[in-house]
């Protein structure tokens, strides 16, 4: 079995998990035999840097045809004062949308033997802690309008989270 990966190391400590994640890959593909080809594609601020925007067309096509995407981390201090369309996130929210990924999993867990070093209570945390949150993608302020208007003489900023059935 041959799968094709496109690598998405991008910016900070990204590079550096990135690299760590194949070595794991490389040692599954050695154990089941499996190969992986990697596609490198600049994203976030590199890809700023390099090509003045957060992913290129092509970057994006490599994604749309790998059969997975394994990015690292997307953004920086550097990066703070880009103008709001070429913000190195604009790549990480193009990539959720254009690939249609619904959801990303935060997993959380706490082992027993470091409950005392919790700032949670001994009875929230008891034997530990071991719990998967699913975070959607796809609606909500991620896609909605953004807009700042003036209510009552004060500039406001709205952010608008519409869903649907």
């Amino acid at each position: 079995m041959t799968k094709r990966i496109a690598v998405l190391p991008g910016d900070g400590i990204g590079p550096e998990i990135v690299r760590e994640a194949i070595k794991v890959l490389d040692k599954i593909g050695e154990r089941y035999q499996h190969a992986f080809t990697y596609d490198y594609v600049a994203i976030g601020g590199c890809s700023i840097d390099e090509y003045g925007v957060p992913i290129t067309e092509e970057g994006m096509k490599l994604c749309k045809n790998s059969d997975s995407v394994l990015l690292g981390a997307v953004g920086g201090p550097k990066w703070d004062g880009c103008p709001a369309e070429i913000r190195p996130e604009k790549a990480l929210l193009a990539v959720r949308k254009e690939l249609g990924l619904f959801a990303n999993l935060r997993p959380t867990k706490l082992f027993p033997q470091l409950a005392d070093a919790s700032p949670l209570k001994q009875e929230i945390v008891g034997n530990g802690i071991d719990l998967m949150i699913v975070r959607e993608l796809t609606g909500g302020v991620y896609f909605g309008d953004r807009r700042t208007e003036v209510v009552n003489g004060e500039k406001v900023a709205v952010d608008e989270m519409k869903y649907s059935e």
